[in-house]
This record gives C-alpha cells, sequence and structure tokens, in this order.
C-alpha cells in the first residue's frame, strides 16, 4: 500500500462555495476513485485549510488519461481554493508509524491534526520525529496507533492517524508527564492550528472536522 496526501487553502469566503461544489463532483470524484482502487479517501478541514489523504496499491501510477479526469474535476472546484502542495505529488514525509494497518475500519478512531512551523524549524522537526522513528528500531508497533503519518508542505504540518479504539487506555501519570515535555518542546517550533493542545496551552483553537470520506 502507497499512502498519499494533500493540501490547499480555502479562498476568503469560500469555505461554503468549496464544500457545496465538492457534494456536486461527489458522484463522479468516488466513481474515479472506485475506477482506480483509490482507498481510504478523506478530506479534512481546519479553518480555512484543506488535507487530504487517499491510499492505492504499491507502485500504481494514474495514466496521463486519469491525470487529464483528475485536473477536469479539480477545474470545477478550484476557483474556491489554492494549492499548499504541488498537484499530483505527494507532501514531504515528516514522521511514519504505520504498525499493524487495519482493514476493519470500524473500530478505529481517526485524528487529525494542523500545525504551521515557526520560521526555519523545519528541519529541526524532521529531525525531532526521526528520532522517534530510530528509537523503534525496526520493531513493528502492535499499537493503538495503526496508521499514522506526518506530512508538510508550505511551512505547515498535517498529521493523519488511525487509533485502535479496542487498544486505547487511560494515561498513566508518567505517561502524561512525558507528553507534557513533548509537546512543550514542540511550541518551541511550531504554532497549533487546531486544537490538540488547547488543554496545555490555554489557548482556543478550532477542531478538525472531517468533511468526506470514501473506502
Amino acid at each position: 500500500m502507497e499512502r498519499h496526501s494533500f493540501a490547499m487553502e480555502l479562498k476568503e469566503g469560500k469555505k461554503n462555495d468549496y464544500r457545496r461544489k465538492l457534494g456536486e463532483i461527489w458522484p463522479e470524484l468516488t466513481a474515479f476513485l472506485d475506477q482506480e482502487k483509490v482507498h481510504n479517501f478523506s478530506i479534512w478541514n481546519c479553518d480555512s485549510l484543506i488535507f487530504g489523504y487517499y491510499e492505492t496499491d504499491e507502485n500504481h501510477e494514474f495514466s496521463e488519461e486519469k491525470k487529464n479526469q483528475i485536473q477536469a474535476l479539480t477545474a470545477k472546484i478550484e476557483d474556491t481554493f489554492t494549492w499548499i502542495s504541488t498537484p499530483g505529488e505527494n507532501m514531504r514525509l515528516m514522521y511514519h508509524n504505520f504498525g499493524v494497518v487495519r482493514e476493519n475500519k470500524e473500530l478505529i478512531r481517526h485524528r487529525m491534526f494542523m500545525t504551521k512551523l515557526k520560521p526555519g524549524c523545519k528541519e529541526e522537526y524532521k529531525a525531532r520525529h526521526d528520532g522517534l522513528v530510530a528509537a523503534r528500531e525496526g520493531k513493528i508497533d502492535p499499537g493503538p496507533d495503526s496508521n499514522f503519518s506526518i506530512w508538510s508542505a508550505g511551512g505547515y504540518i498535517f498529521g493523519y492517524d488511525e487509533i485502535d479504539t479496542t487498544m486505547e487506555t487511560e494515561e498513566t501519570p508518567e505517561a502524561h508527564e512525558a507528553t507534557v515535555a513533548w509537546e512543550t518542546r514542540q511550541l518551541g517550533i511550531m504554532d497549533w492550528i487546531t486544537n490538540d493542545c488547547d488543554w496545555l496551552t490555554g489557548e482556543i483553537h478550532s477542531a478538525s472536522v472531517r468533511l468526506a470520506w470514501h473506502n
């Protein structure tokens, strides 16, 4: 399986138009996804930002004809947004913990978060998360995170996580202390857009909302 992502920013006052036009193209879009065997497609929103995630079979590539179909669909809605990522290309993968990916999504909880990197902090963010990957020493994480990836483009961070709810447990005092230390340190290199750390900072942000999903 290969994972893909994209991001865009809604033009001022165009959020309702984006949602309406997405609904208008949805039947044609989902038919295309089914035809091309694109799985686990979802679109998320917080404030003016849009994040998209989807999966394909390994080594899958769209033909030129299919790329033209994508462009034609995008043209019907592109007056509502500007691209953050490069169309047709993945954003930079900053972190991954794919673990044991669950085919059955009924007991999966999704978490999607967004942050804005402080100037010059992109490589520091990547290095810190490379350290987390290295600490696993190549071992498969059984969960509860089962399909966790973090992407970056245009100075933004977009995280997508599928969490097995049957494996979740309450955070221990020691784990909470470690979480506070990590998130406090992260505040030195990024600012939150979603509300994931409002409990720590006392600030108020919007939650990410899944606008659309197609399996």
